[in-house]
């Protein structure tokens, strides 16, 4: 009798540590996501809007919600560039734009960029871009070959974004222009601190 005592009671001890340990467990797994903490050097959501709508010259719900999306899959950025971009494609093409880079703590700096695209595109766009860059470190680091990333497509409203990284740094051009491009392309861009022909 002693001894199915103790084994009762060793496994009401076993069953209310599991079942403990699975209702934390459950509880961890509902939890909401941890809010993103807010840097003070970073844009919000509706500071970008806003200089977008003065940028692109339109209130845009498109435009809104690209940003949105941005923020949702990579946080709030650092710095973004106001600019305008000449491209040009058919299977093989080439982008070259301008712009100013901002920060809140780091000053503004004048980019250009420039690089080849690979890929099923069609037609010629001229468009005004805004690029939303995470990560800088110092504004110096945004002088540096690009890389697209997979997946990273986004199109609606009329504005589209793609996103391309380089040494853990992200830029996520927003683009609304006139022209058409077909498809979705496989290149990079390289930002310079002065104009040039050259794409490589």
């Amino acid at each position: 009798m002693e001894f199915s005592m103790r084994a009762l009671l060793r496994l009401v001890v076993l069953t209310s540590c599991l079942l403990s340990v699975g209702t934390a467990l459950a509880q961890e797994q509902y939890a909401p996501p941890p809010q993103r903490q807010r840097s003070p050097d970073t844009f919000s959501p509706g500071e970008l809007v806003r200089e977008g709508h003065r940028f692109f010259g339109t209130v845009s719900r498109g435009l809104a919600q690209v940003v949105e999306a941005a923020v949702a899959r990579w946080g709030q950025p650092n710095g973004y560039i106001l600019g305008q971009e000449g491209s040009g494609a058919f299977i093989v093409g080439l982008r070259y734009g301008d712009g100013k880079l901002y920060t809140k703590n780091a000053g503004d700096r004048r980019v250009f960029w420039e690089g080849p695209s690979v890929g099923f595109d069609y037609g010629g766009e001229g468009a005004r871009t805004m690029m939303l860059v995470y990560n800088l470190p110092a504004t110096e680091a945004i002088y540096q070959r690009f890389g697209g990333i997979d997946g990273s497509a986004y199109f609606i409203g009329g504005f589209g974004m793609t996103a391309l990284t380089a040494n853990n740094i992200v830029v996520v051009p927003i683009r609304s222009g006139v022209g058409l491009r077909l498809g979705a392309n496989i290149g990079y861009l390289k930002f310079t601190q002065n104009a040039t022909w050259n794409p490589f």
